[in-house]
């Protein structure tokens, strides 16, 4: 599948998705130490792995087209979470694969600021990227982001669902769940298109991202 390059960066009607800046790595390290955003995802980030997240986000913009986008409010003062698209960082049943993913900080949940993200993340994996599937992952206990899933029209994939590797038996976070979306009148290409991803998946580091 050839690189398609991406956008300076995808509007919606009250957010700006967009590469990362310098400015930007601050604020997502204060998103990403947040105990309430961290409550379902796992231990709370140091600010170099949270830049180690950037420096990772832009790279993959460069070898894939896209990656997870910093968040802007439109009108407001700088990053307000990440939302896109990565890889899972270890294998299961659903990998290789191409995963949507969003973090936002606490101080704006409630306004829909994810599903109106990923919305326009989603739009531009099927038609830019063209991709075949899309899928996302969370613990079984995350609500909110089951929420957002079902909001985008994914469906839960109860055959897939896994202990995720990277989390200790017994961690109540372990046990996750699978979301699916596939690009609209897809038909057989979807396996095709899986198989082409599989190859540019094989060297990503095998470590966890939001």
């Amino acid at each position: 599948m050839a690189i398609r390059l991406p956008p300076d960066s995808l509007p919606t009607e009250r957010l700006i998705l967009r590469r990362w800046t310098a400015a930007d790595r601050a604020a997502f390290a204060t998103i990403n130490a947040d105990p309430q955003v961290m409550a379902t995802l796992g231990p709370p980030a140091t600010p170099d792995q949270s830049d180690g997240y950037v420096d990772d986000f832009e790279r993959w913009f460069d070898e894939f087209g896209y990656s997870l986008w910093c968040v802007e409010a439109v009108g407001g003062a700088g990053c307000v979470g990440a939302v896109g698209l990565g890889h899972p960082g270890f294998e299961a049943s659903f990998t290789p694969c191409v995963e949507i993913a969003w973090r936002i900080a606490s101080r704006h949940w409630g306004r829909g600021y994810a599903p109106e993200a990923a919305r326009a993340v989603l739009a531009d994996g099927f038609e830019r990227v063209g991709l075949g599937e899309i899928v996302a992952y969370t613990s079984v206990t995350n609500a909110k982001s089951r929420r957002v899933m079902d909001k985008l029209g994914m469906v839960y994939d109860p055959a897939a669902d896994f202990d995720h590797p990277r989390l200790a038996v017994g961690d109540p976070l372990r046990p996750h769940v699978v979301y699916r979306l596939a690009r609209p009148a897809l038909g057989p290409q979807l396996a095709v298109e899986r198989t082409e991803l599989a190859p540019r998946m094989i060297d990503l580091l095998a470590k966890d991202h939001p």
